[in-house]
């Protein structure tokens, strides 16, 4: 698959069909944005955004091909597939769409990572063959600092090595929220050194230790990264009934997966998560954290967490903090939940979810 940029062609043209995958979404824009730079100077002026959602018309993709730009001029069509899956119709139309290239036109189709079962699909196939791709690589948390340094450079401006992990320290985990950070940078300060100072009173905490960041590393185990980010929550001031109740959501969406998987016989994990709505840049981590925690100690956590609850309602004793901390080790392999008392209220409602 070529992942050339496309603004390293050689010849005048534009390969009409330009597919951009990738989980990254800040990457797949910019990467779409070059694509649409490039056309426009090639004088594809007229643009139409499709955006592939639940109850999207494929009819009506159809019907915009087969019309003749308004006012004759090249034009230039954005597809979306934001789930990846565009189902049955949607392959169909996808096939059609590449074996019979409109006029003129430059598709510009965009996705998240497919998988290999998605790959091996015919509309996929038939992008492949048709188009050109280009593949996004999300940008790893051990990458993210040269990655930053990379877009200082850009505006002519650099940091020690020490600041640098500073500011990725701040920014991780979103890509927008780094760009949006350093564009802020470049407003602030002139071309040169920056000292570890302007970077403290420039950049906002992004991430303010995310609560959503705490319940990834939780359901990938990383209980180091839990702990930190948990003692980082803590410092801030964080309300721990937000904590719980995003770790909450977690456990309940993974015992969802369960009840689905053991409702329909036959269905896939991949199924039940696509059912949950579960966006494909997140099945991954999720799949392994349903492979790795059995039904029992996931109802074990949540009887925990309905423990917790009862403490920040100052109905039970307890040290909350170090609670939460417990309750996200029950994630880790062979790690055990510390059993505490639950009420008769919740272990109706978790036999009442399970019917």
């Amino acid at each position: 698959m070529n992942s050339r940029s496309v603004t390293t062609q050689t010849d005048k043209t534009i390969v009409p069909l330009q597919v951009v995958l990738g989980d990254e979404l800040l990457l797949v824009m910019e990467a779409a944005d070059q694509i649409r730079t490039y056309a426009r100077a090639q004088g594809y002026l007229e643009r139409e955004i499709f955006t592939v959602e639940q109850r999207f018309e494929w009819g009506e993709l159809f019907r915009w091909t087969q019309q003749s730009s308004l006012f004759g001029e090249r034009r230039i069509l954005d597809l979306r597939i934001p789930t990846g899956k565009p189902g049955k119709e949607g392959g169909a139309a996808i096939e059609q769409l590449c074996h019979a290239l409109p006029r003129d036109t430059v598709i510009i189709v965009t996705l998240p990572t497919i998988d290999k079962r998605g790959r091996a699909s015919k509309w996929f196939k038939a992008l492949a063959d048709a188009g050109k791709l280009t593949e996004i690589k999300s940008i790893r948390r051990d990458q993210l600092p040269f990655w930053i340094k990379q877009r200082l450079a850009l505006q002519q401006q650099t940091v020690d090595q020490e600041t640098l992990q500073f500011l990725a320290d701040k920014v991780e985990g979103n890509l927008l929220a780094a760009h949006q950070e350093i564009s802020k940078l470049r407003l602030l300060y002139p071309s040169g050194q920056l000292t570890f100072e302007q970077i403290r009173l420039a950049v906002w905490d992004v991430t303010r230790f995310d609560v959503l960041q705490l319940a990834e590393a939780m359901l990938a185990a990383d209980k180091v990264r839990y702990s930190r980010i948990l003692e980082g929550l803590q410092g801030e001031g964080v309300a721990p009934q937000l904590i719980l109740a995003i770790l909450s959501e977690q456990m309940r969406l993974l015992l969802k997966i369960h009840f689905a998987k053991n409702n329909r016989k036959g269905m896939s994990l991949e199924q039940a998560m696509t059912a949950l709505h579960i966006w494909p840049s997140r099945q991954r981590l999720v799949a392994s954290a349903f492979q790795r925690i059995s039904y029992e100690r996931l109802v074990q956590a949540l009887l925990q967490a309905a423990a917790i609850d009862r403490m920040i309602k100052g109905v039970a004793a307890g040290n909350i903090w170090e609670e939460l901390l417990s309750l996200g080790m029950c994630f880790v392999r062979n790690g055990n939940c510390v059993k505490l008392a639950t009420s008769n209220n919740f272990l109706s409602t978790v036999n009442y979810q399970k019917q």
